[in-house]
């Protein structure tokens, strides 16, 4: 991730301390803690609107109140990647698809590995539904985020996604 920054916090949550940044108008990442440890756990905190407002609309996702995040979002990327979080973003509390059908909605049919790299890369997990991209056979196949597959499962079943066994 990048360091370059304008503002910073952290938050807890049941799947670890999350950390947000943001550009003063939007939020620019998301990173869940890792083995006890977060990117940009040296920089101060120094909120703005916008992140108090992710924090309040996280909390809520957690609790199991919130399905949907009403916030502005900046995710630099090349086209590609963009199409792709894009098309995360239309996938619905809940939902899922897999790799192979998120390259045909975006006109990339074949383009399964592609896609993997994008939805690994996507810098604002959970608010962008990265975790709601599973195996053609519904299996997980990996997580870039937090602990990895312990924590996609854990999205997974928090949002009522059964998995195949």
């Amino acid at each position: 991730m990048s360091t370059s920054f304008a503002y910073l916090i952290r938050t807890e949550s049941p799947i670890g301390r999350l950390e947000l940044t943001s550009d003063g108008e939007a939020i620019t990442s998301l990173s869940i803690e890792r083995d006890g440890h977060l990117p940009l756990e040296e920089h101060p905190e120094r909120t703005t609107p916008v992140l108090d407002e992710a924090v309040r609309q996280l909390g809520e996702y957690f609790a199991g109140t919130r399905k949907d995040f009403e916030l502005p979002l900046r995710q630099d990327g090349t086209a590609f990647q963009r199409s792709v979080w894009d098309a995360l973003g239309r996938l619905e509390y809940g939902q899922f698809t897999s790799y192979g059908e998120l390259a045909a909605e975006i006109g990339r049919p074949g383009s399964g590995r592609a896609i993997g790299g994008a939805v690994g890369a996507n810098p604002i997990p959970i608010i962008v539904g990265c975790h709601r991209v599973l195996s053609s056979t519904g299996r997980i196949t990996g997580y870039s985020g937090g602990e990895g597959i312990p924590t996609k499962l854990w999205l997974l079943t928090h949002e009522g996604i059964m998995l195949a066994a």
